[in-house]
């Protein structure tokens, strides 16, 4: 029994530290799809390139707020006690 205690409370703590990896990872990736998309902008200033670019940061905003959201719940804890069976899940 205690040795389940303890492995659940590393579990635990891996959890909340791959949420920190994730909030960072949204962060640094996005920040280098903008550095990215200036510098190519300003190579070739064309109205492609800026329509490109600018869908690319577009499309990627939310799924780096979403990996942002999803590391900041794993950092609170949300994801500490994930039930054993769908029949454990409670509506």
């Amino acid at each position: 029994m205690i040795k389940a205690v303890d492995k659940k409370i590393n579990m635990n703590s891996i959890k909340k530290y791959l949420g920190l990896v994730w909030i960072a990872l949204a962060i640094y990736s996005y920040s280098i799809l903008l550095k990215t998309a200036i510098e190519r902008i300003k190579l070739v200033p064309t109205t492609d390139t800026i329509i490109q670019w600018s869908i690319f940061a577009i499309i990627f905003l939310p799924i780096a707020l979403g990996f942002v959201m999803f590391g900041w719940m794993a950092l609170k804890g949300a994801y500490d006690s994930l039930p054993e069976s769908s029949n454990a899940v409670e509506d």
